[in-house]
């Protein structure tokens, strides 16, 4: 004690009461930035990742809703496997007004790794004037079954035909198939 009164009728010593306050008030500065300004930062940046994760979930799930209205959208217009047959000769009576002969058009059903559908493949020859060939291969392409061409090859045959072509076709959709239904026993 009488070390401060000593040092307090320096003449310095008038600075020495404010010093003090000087460091009382840095430290309860220290202690607010330590406590207060640092819990409220790292507050605010788990929100901030608690909100990038929400905004993030609430991308997916528009994503994944999109998705499922678009996979509805092409489910809907994928033919029946029960209709697959119809189908075939809807096609062949297309051909038919375009003056394309199908004399031997083939079918069968493959399975695929999507569950509950199954790819319907159509597959023979096709013989006409290649405007008809070009006015039926529009007319499937355009059609509003699901229909694709998956391979069209020119026959090479040794007589000159007067302007007939022929043609191997493979001419693919994909069924829609119907889930299992369980039954009650």
């Amino acid at each position: 004690m009488d070390f401060i009164a000593q040092q307090l009728q320096k003449p310095y010593g008038v600075l020495i009461p404010w010093l003090a306050l000087v460091l009382l008030l840095s430290g309860i500065l220290w202690a607010t930035c330590m406590v207060g300004i640092d819990g409220a930062e790292q507050s605010l940046a788990k929100l901030e990742r608690e909100w990038s994760t929400a905004h993030q979930e609430y991308i997916f799930h528009k994503d994944a809703q999109k998705a499922r209205k678009d996979l509805a959208q092409v489910w809907s217009v994928l033919p029946g496997e029960r209709d697959f047959a119809p189908l075939a000769l809807g096609i062949t009576e297309e051909a038919k007004r375009d003056r394309v002969i199908l004399p031997a058009l083939s079918y069968k059903t493959e399975s695929t790794p999507v569950a509950y559908t199954s790819k319907g493949v159509l597959q023979g020859t096709m013989t006409g004037r290649y405007e008809d060939l070009r006015r039926f291969l529009y007319d499937l392409e355009t059609a509003e079954e699901l229909v694709y061409i998956e391979d069209l090859e020119l026959v090479r045959s040794g007589a000159q035909q007067d302007q007939t072509l022929t043609f191997n076709i493979k001419i693919a959709t994909y069924l829609r198939g119907e889930p299992a239904k369980a039954t009650v026993q």
